[in-house]
């Protein structure tokens, strides 16, 4: 079993947490993919960093927002956690696609080389998780797993019991420290999984935009599996967690985008 110790690095008076820079590099990833991709394809790419600028703003506020559904506690939107995943994902193609729009860009060629790049942006953004010691997953007995005393919160058979619901292991005081699921860790490794085999696809020969399809289902049934792992208290219909709603509705969406842009011979469409 390892024992987890939060990420923080001090610059004189100032503070950065593993995950606020797991972010950063996150979106920075995200923009050298995207306009790497582009550029190789023989396109302009100087308007990557703008809509990186709105992914950033509506993905932060879609995270928030969503949090602050699922809590149902309009406070939390001026808290220093809680960022949600779906959230985060649909604000930022939100406000993406608004941009796409706003100054009339190439809709489908955008989604197709974004595809690889949210991908790789998954993966780096999931050790800011790791780093915090956020979003680990239930009781595991393992030499695999990981305790988080200073987790956010502290994986202590209380939190798991109140904040969780997860059943605690029989004669465990409520401040043990359980090991669990270092979940955080499975989604970095799944999330690369996913971008080598989207940059493998990348010279398919359908319409532009089918990478993007792919992409859903892939994200959609990682998201889905990982649930099983994670440590939650909203499990809903047969068991399943509102992530794990959102991911089939994700995966079916998936395919049929895959389908609207399977035609080899159809031209990219310019929104």
């Amino acid at each position: 079993m390892t024992v987890h110790q939060p990420l923080e690095i001090h610059v004189g008076p100032l503070a950065f947490t593993g995950f606020g820079l797991a972010v950063l590099m996150a979106f920075v990833c995200a923009q050298f993919i995207c306009e790497t991709e582009l550029e190789r394809r023989g396109h302009r790419a100087d308007y990557i960093g703008d809509l990186v600028l709105a992914a950033v703003i509506g993905g932060l506020l879609g995270a928030k927002i969503y949090y602050v559904i699922l809590t149902q506690d309009l406070g939390n939107l001026f808290s220093r956690g809680g960022f949600v995943f779906w959230g985060g994902l649909i604000g930022g193609i939100v406000a993406v696609s608004l941009t796409v729009r706003a100054r009339r860009l190439p809709f489908w060629r955008i989604t197709d080389v974004a595809a690889m790049g949210i991908a790789a942006a998954y993966s780096v953004g999931r050790t800011g998780c790791w780093a915090v010691g956020d979003d680990y997953g239930r009781p595991w007995d393992s030499i695999f797993a990981v305790s988080f005393p200073q987790g956010a919160p502290a994986s202590t058979a209380a939190n798991m019991e109140r904040m969780f619901g997860v059943a605690i292991p029989a004669g465990a005081l409520p401040a043990t420290v359980l090991s669990v699921y270092p979940t955080q860790l499975f989604e970095v490794a799944l999330g690369f999984i996913m971008f080598l085999f989207l940059f493998r696809l990348r010279d398919h020969k359908h319409a532009e935009g089918w990478l993007f399809g792919v992409y859903m289902v892939l994200a959609g049934a990682e998201r889905f599996v990982i649930e099983f792992f994670r440590a939650k208290d909203d499990r809903l219909i047969a068991g399943m967690t509102v992530a794990q709603l959102f991911a089939v509705l994700f995966i079916i969406g998936g395919i049929m985008w895959m389908r609207a842009r399977d035609e080899p011979t159809r031209k990219a469409r310019v929104a």
